[in-house]
């Protein structure tokens, strides 16, 4: 990638920091317009807000992402030309490209032409796109879309035939958003924010420092730099260069997964069987390595012919490809803290996730090097590389085993598997930091560990950490809460043996069964829009649903509803749905109630919680993530009133 490419990439990266948001400043509205019997236009016109473009269909290579139509099912249709703008686009020469790239600002239509061999075909596709304005660009989106003819081929059932047995919705599902604006804004319903993954990362590259890939490379490092230059002042410059360098080489790796998977499809990762699966499988493999059963490496060509156009290269290019060297030099240490990292932050739902996370692993593990140039003298008070590095490797070793739970546990949820209750889960942390206090006591010894001639105060501090924690963990075999690490344990409900019945749980987990229910009752309706792989939802009913006035508050006032918006179980039939002009298929539990969250109240994050009459209108302002309990009893007052 040249280095304007990089650039332009890091522009990208810091005005979305800035902004802190996801925009879409391109609408699109899809429709088809026969021509006769047998002539179809599918039509896809684009609404561009102002300062905003997009790019064109067809864009020379080494470019931006063109607009681009594919087509995933075209049953009963066949498809004739290319596709068409409704008028000509502008040209412009792009000097960050070298390039001459066509855009369009405003409204343009495109059009695609297709011949119909049978009235009851079906179009299914998508459209990837990319909007710019004068200072960044967003990463490539795609939007989906659907066309049928008289008679659905396959099908999905209409939204009223999956939700109602009437013409129409039911009034409860009638949308309320303008009564919610009126109510005011909700708390925040954030998930992970993104100083949580920089500060992730930040330790990920503290951690990586310690290992014996990169720590005896440091000193190395620094002494080349005041020796090759002679001058202090030029030392500190090459230096910064190389802690530059790092930075960009690893902030590159984020912004690649970035661009690659948009905000919707990082969601979708994040309790997919499959991905999850994967992923725990991923970070075994890491942590086997860890333990010393074989080294992850890249090729040794890579490195050798790196190293060689670095040393006969000068200027800034021979100093980013040292650093480029140190990056596959220690790969077989970083690798593992690189992939956790990214995965935690691919899966977090967080657009920007790895690339924030990839920007402050590079940060911690580049300032070393500029420091040390800075005060060369202190190099002499490192600790001295030993034993004690391959300690640190183990350690993480545990670490990562304990973290691939995590994602087997959301697959589990998801799809309903029950291979991994919440005693069970519990129980495997219990035995993976029990070891791993034994490990720094020395009572467990691995191939490349050099016998523990004593134990050091320092190791003793070290091990009460994961002794303790194991300690703690075990009364959550009785259900105990354990509100500090909720956030990573499969629900209370999944527990089958529970002494603590202390949080209140929900009754139903059906939208229209509970509002009937309640309509019968004349009670109001607690609505708890979750996910089974919402981080901060298991954090509230650790935190608040255990607090004694929340319980008795729920239990006695409401009908308490949970709706889990990843949940993958299969719809009796897929239900078809309009939603912003686009056609979608519901085919999960899952997308049921997302869409009701998105279609009634004009919400998509978790946690979500409402406060309803019998009859679907809001009580009260939602209210979001806050993990304060008084404010959560006042909102819950509010509706009983």
């Amino acid at each position: 990638m040249k280095l304007h490419r990089i650039l332009f990439l890091l522009s990208v990266f810091m005005v979305q920091i800035a902004a802190a948001q996801i925009v879409t400043p391109v609408k699109w509205e899809f429709t088809q317009t026969p021509q006769n019997d047998t002539v179809l236009l599918l039509q896809y016109r684009a609404v561009i807000e102002p300062g905003w473009h997009l790019y064109g269909t067809e864009l020379p290579d080494g470019g931006p992402q063109p607009t681009t139509v594919t087509y995933t099912k075209a049953e009963g249709v066949e498809l004739k030309g290319t596709l068409q703008a409704d008028r000509e686009g502008t040209e412009k020469y792009e000097p960050l490209f070298e390039l001459l790239l066509t855009w369009y600002s405003g409204e343009v239509t495109f059009t695609q032409e297709a011949r119909i061999t049978s009235p009851d075909y079906e179009i299914e596709g998508n459209i990837r796109y990319m909007g710019c304005n004068d200072m960044t660009c967003l990463p490539p989106t795609t939007e989906e879309f659907r066309f049928a003819g008289a008679v659905s081929a396959g099908g999905a059932a209409p939204l009223q035939a999956g939700l109602s047995a009437g013409n129409a919705l039911p009034s409860t599902w009638a949308p309320v958003t303008s009564e919610i604006q009126q109510l005011g804004n909700p708390v925040s319903t954030a998930g992970r924010p993104l100083w949580y993954i920089f500060a992730a990362g930040f330790i990920g590259g503290l951690i990586a420092l310690l290992t014996p890939c990169v720590w005896p490379m440091i000193p190395l490092t620094v002494s080349y730099f005041i020796k090759q230059s002679g001058a202090r002042g030029r030392a500190i410059r090459q230096a910064s260069l190389f802690g530059v360098s790092i930075i960009v080489i690893y902030l590159a790796l984020g912004l690649i997964v970035t661009t690659l998977f948009e905000a919707n499809t990082l969601n979708d990762l994040s309790t997919n069987a499959y991905f999850n699966i994967f992923f725990f499988l991923l970070l075994v493999v890491f942590a086997i390595s860890f333990f010393g059963a074989f080294n992850l490496e890249l090729p040794s060509s890579w490195t050798t012919r790196i190293d060689a156009r670095a040393d006969a290269a000068t200027g800034f290019l021979g100093i980013f490809l040292m650093a480029f060297t140190l990056a596959l030099v220690s790969f077989s240490c970083t690798g593992p803290i690189i992939g956790t990292l990214l995965v935690e932050a691919a899966t977090s739902g967080i657009t920007l996730g790895p690339a924030v996370g990839m920007f402050a692993f590079a940060l911690a593990l580049a300032a070393p090097f500029t420091l040390f140039a800075i005060f060369p003298s202190a190099i002499r008070s490192m600790p001295k590389s030993g034993a004690w590095m391959n300690s640190v490797k183990v350690v993480l070793a545990f670490l990562e085993l304990a973290f691939a739970l995590k994602f087997l546990s959301v697959a589990d949820l998801s799809y309903g598997w029950g291979i991994l209750p919440r005693e069970t889960f519990i129980t495997l942390w219990v035995l993976i930091f029990a070891l791993m206090g034994l490990y720094l006591l020395g009572a467990i010894r691995f191939r490349h560990d050099a016998p523990v001639q004593y134990l050091s105060v320092t190791r003793l501090f070290l091990a009460i950490v994961p002794l303790s924690f194991a300690l703690y963990m075990l009364p959550g075999l009785w259900g105990a809460p354990l509100k500090a690490v909720s956030a990573f344990l499969p629900p209370v409900s999944t527990q089958d043996f529970n002494l603590h019945d202390i949080e209140a749980e929900a009754v139903f987990d059906d939208y229209d069964r509970a509002m009937a229910y309640a309509q019968r009752q004349g009670k109001p309706v607690f609505v708890d829009f979750s996910g089974y792989g919402c981080v901060n939802c298991r954090k509230m009913e650790a935190a608040v649903f255990t607090d004694s006035r929340v319980k008795k508050l729920l239990d006695d006032n409401y009908v308490f509803v949970k709706l889990m918006v990843d949940d993958k179980r299969l719809l009796p039939e897929p239900v078809q749905v309009v939603e912003n002009g686009k056609s979608k298929t519901l085919r999960t539990t899952g997308d049921k109630w997302s869409f009701l969250q998105r279609y009634k109240f004009g919400a998509n994050a978790q946690p979500y919680y409402l406060l309803l009459s019998p009859s679907g209108e809001p009580l009260a302002s939602p209210y979001g993530y806050d993990e304060d309990i008084e404010a959560f009893v006042e909102f819950l007052e509010k509706g009983v009133q």
